[in-house]
This record gives structure tokens, sequence and C-alpha cells, in this order.
């Protein structure tokens, strides 16, 4: 069954701004942490922004500090990725993440599952 579901990803012009949604199945939102990380064409998958359960502790990449903002909606079982400013290189595919144990961060393997996706074009 489906676990992660993203959606909100759209082309926008430099300077606008964006909202990413991703619904997680019950047992996935309990986790310690949700986080959403992006790949650009040619780069490798990076951590943007990242939100710990229960609490407003947030932790951002220093490439989207002050334009990005992770927040949740617990009777969703929904987080959001606000995005602001945008700016062409902000152009990836925009993912949402569990981890697999209680330890959260960017690095990859610390996360074991995955949503498909959502697409972000900035021109």
């Amino acid at each position: 069954h489906v676990q992660l579901v993203e959606s909100g990803g759209e082309s926008v012009q430099a300077g606008e701004s964006l909202r990413l949604s991703c619904t997680a199945s019950a047992d996935i939102y309990r986790r310690n942490c949700m986080a959403w990380f992006r790949r650009s064409p040619g780069k490798e998958r990076e951590g943007v922004a990242l939100l710990y359960r229960g609490t407003d502790i947030t932790r951002y990449a220093d490439s989207v500090e002050g334009r990005f903002t992770v927040s949740r909606d617990d009777d969703k079982n929904t987080v959001y990725l606000q995005m602001s400013d945008l700016k062409p290189e902000d152009t990836a595919m925009y993912y949402c993440a569990a981890p697999a144990g209680a330890i959260c961060g960017f690095t990859l393997r610390l996360f074991n599952t995955w949503g498909q996706g959502t697409q972000v074009t900035v021109s």
C-alpha cells in the first residue's frame, strides 16, 4: 500500500511560491521525524528540510534557509513544505521521506520510506 504521497509540484516563475504536501499513513507519520529531499538533474539527492514529531524543531539546508518552511498538520497526517522566493536552482524532484529509526538528519541511509516525488520547475 502507498505510505507517502506528495503533491503540489508545478512549473512556476522565479520569485513565486509553492506549497508541497506529503500525506502519510498513520504508522509512518508517527516516526521520529519527516523530511523533504530533492534531486536536481545531474545531482545527488539532498536534504532540504525536516521536522521532528511532536515538536517545532526543524532543520533546513543552507540553500533554502529563510525561504522554505516545513510544517505539519497532525489531524491530516500531512507534512508541508512552503517554498517562497523560488529560484531556478530549486528546480528538482521533491521527495518526502520517513526514517527507519529514531535518528534524523540529511543522511540518505537513515531513511527507508519514500514517496514517489513531485516535480518543481522554476524558470
